[in-house]
């Protein structure tokens, strides 16, 4: 089935949500990796660009797993979830979600605002575009060490969200021993409505 069920996730919101996982993933460790890399170091160059241009398949997906779930609301929680944790539940969704769209865009900012004007060429196959830098950030170099520590620090948060979603996962299938983890890796969880 691609589409939800009030008790289980389609096959497209499964695959999304586990393509953006490895994804964003993927990216935390190259971001953490290159960030240690000196600048004359011959690969932060190559690193970066690729850096970017995963971050912009991010940023696309992010748009396109919005609109899906526009479209096609998520399963209900748990009925035995108490409020409390139903209100955590979507405060961590909401704050992953945002950060599915702050660092792509923040990134995206820092490298248009960087006096240095180095181009972004996803893949090497078409360059993108630099954004235009809001004013009230300052000069160019001033956007760019607000724009840094915004994705610098926009990282750390959403490795801690990640980190408190997985927990949420784990606690659910082996302490509460609820379907919420195995309706995310099955479309077979689905019942019709």
């Amino acid at each position: 089935m691609i589409k939800n069920t009030s008790y289980g996730y389609g096959a497209l919101a499964i695959l999304f949500h586990w393509a953006m996982a490895l994804l964003i993933v993927g990216m935390l460790a190259l971001g953490l990796y290159m960030s240690g890399l000196p600048q004359t170091d011959p690969q932060t160059f190559a690193l970066f660009q690729l850096h970017k241009s995963i971050g912009f398949v991010v940023l696309l997906f992010a748009v396109l797993r919005l609109l899906w779930r526009a479209v096609n609301p998520s399963p209900k929680l748990p009925s035995h979830m108490p409020v409390w944790e139903k209100g955590i539940a979507h405060l961590g969704h909401t704050g992953l979600y945002a950060m599915m769209f702050l660092l792509p865009l923040s990134g995206w900012l820092m490298v248009s605002a960087s006096p240095w004007g180095i181009p972004t060429i996803v893949f090497n196959l078409f360059e993108m575009p630099h954004l235009p830098v809001p004013g009230f950030l300052g000069d160019k170099a001033s956007a760019e060490a607000i724009l840094k520590l915004v994705h610098e620090y926009g990282a750390y948060f959403l490795i801690a969200l990640i980190i408190g979603h997985v927990a949420a996962a784990m606690k659910h299938h082996f302490i509460s021993r609820d379907e919420t983890l195995r309706r995310m890796i099955s479309v077979r969880m689905q019942r019709t409505d």
